[in-house]
């Protein structure tokens, strides 16, 4: 049947369908945006048995309606309780899902896979701590943006339709997942928390590693015994190149007593991230910094004390990363501030009137105060900054600040102030006890 519009929606194209459900690209002109909606199937909600159960998955779904704000993280914009065909409206990624790299002839590579598993851990933690356990995490749920060459520069969970809501007064459907992917505790319909999904994840990268899931058999009967008591095969003897420091990770994750699994999201994904900068896994593929690095980098820096989890995901998309020289000048003396730097590492040194009059090393802004002035006239430095540690830095011009969202803006400013309460500090001390700073 073709569909033109569905609600104030204009439909552009039919995406995909299911059993229960079809999903259609469609256009939101208010917002100048393109959104995809999910549609339950009028014959699904019908249904005398399951039809109840369908419409717990719809509510649940609709009860997140602006409430995820993260990169990695599938938004939910709308919702609409249709008495015949409910329906959802989500972000638009266009794309494909993890689901497309779990086959032998397209796997990808160790490093990638290890950095897509960093993202959804970092997610996953996100949305528990929204009170949410998602318990249908696969590879069909994760969906990868691509690049022209195919490859996947970014991943988002999406479907929580199966989502356990922690706060939530109504009753809510259990026993729910898909199978290859659930915890022993999770088939058991077990009280479950955030170690039901790390499982699942965990599950998911054995998957995209090995070409085929932690456990197979021809029914479900000999599926859940295997869950249950078989230990997976060694990802090391089913793919050459896996470290064995691959394999205790993703196995940890798939552990039988979710006492033995990660204490934590933050411990699943920096388990993950040490396999990267501890060299565990190649880098033929990724040989520049990759946004894990560039995550715990901003993470370790005093400056990003107060950031949150999803305003450094936003500084390590929008800022410009730099690498500076041994001697290179950042400012000149006179000229006009157009951007700051925040040294994630080395050092340089301030000059004014060829007298140096500041070392600076990590976690330290540079250039802020011209950058900030409020006037042309004030926001010529009055300085030189001269590199004397070869340096990276994330730089921002007032375009790229103005691409972050409200929130994180604001901590910048915070992060300003006290950078700027921490220095006339210093300089209150230099003046009251000269023989002590010297």
């Amino acid at each position: 049947m073709d569909v033109s519009t569905i609600g104030k929606y204009r439909v552009l194209q039919r995406l995909g369908e299911g059993a229960t459900s079809e999903v259609f690209l469609g256009r939101d002109d208010f917002h100048d945006r393109e959104v995809a909606i999910k549609r339950v199937r009028a014959s699904a909600l019908g249904d005398a048995v399951d039809g109840p159960v369908y419409a717990r998955f719809f509510a649940a779904e609709a009860a997140l309606v602006g409430r995820l704000q993260h990169p990695n993280v599938v938004q939910i914009f709308d919702a609409v309780a249709d008495p015949t065909s409910p329906y959802v409206v989500m972000e638009y990624v266009p794309g494909t899902t993890l689901r497309s790299f779990c086959r032998p002839d397209q796997l990808l590579p160790l490093e990638l896979i290890v950095e897509i598993g960093f993202k959804c851990a970092m997610a996953l933690g996100y949305v528990y701590r929204q009170g949410l356990i998602h318990r249908d995490v696969k590879p069909a749920n994760i969906l990868a943006l691509t690049n022209a060459q195919g490859m996947v520069t970014d991943v988002k969970i999406s479907d929580f339709g199966s989502v356990l809501n922690m706060t939530a007064d109504s009753t809510q459907v259990h026993k729910v997942g898909s199978l290859a992917y659930m915890a022993p505790e999770q088939l058991d319909g077990q009280v479950l928390d955030s170690r039901a999904d790390m499982y699942a994840l965990g599950a998911v990268l054995y998957h995209l590693v090995a070409g085929r899931p932690p456990f197979d058999a021809p029914s479900q009967a000999a599926l859940m015994n295997l869950i249950y008591n078989e230990a997976p095969t060694p990802l090391s003897g089913l793919r050459a190149g896996v470290n064995p420091a691959v394999d205790g990770v993703i196995l940890k994750a798939l552990a039988k007593n979710p006492n033995d699994r990660y204490p934590n999201w933050d411990a699943f994904a920096q388990a993950l991230s040490g396999l990267i900068s501890d060299h565990q896994v190649p880098r033929g593929h990724l040989q520049g910094v990759l946004d894990s690095e560039r995550f715990n980098l901003l993470r370790a820096l005093d400056f990003f004390s107060q950031f949150g989890d999803v305003e450094l995901w936003e500084v390590v998309h929008r800022a410009r990363w730099q690498r500076f020289a041994f001697g290179h000048a950042l400012y000149r003396r006179g000229e006009e501030g157009r951007s700051f730097h925040i040294m994630a590492q080395g050092s340089v040194e301030v000059y004014r009137n060829n007298k140096r009059v500041a070392l600076l090393g990590a976690g330290t802004s540079v250039g802020e105060m011209a950058y900030l002035a409020p006037s042309p006239e004030l926001r010529k430095h009055s300085t030189d900054v001269v590199v004397t540690e070869p340096a990276t830095t994330i730089s921002f011009t007032p375009e790229a600040m103005q691409q972050l969202s409200p929130a994180c803006r604001h901590l910048f400013d915070e992060a300003f102030i006290r950078v700027l309460v921490r220095r006339l500090h210093a300089a209150h001390e230099a003046l009251a006890h000269p023989r002590r700073i010297m």
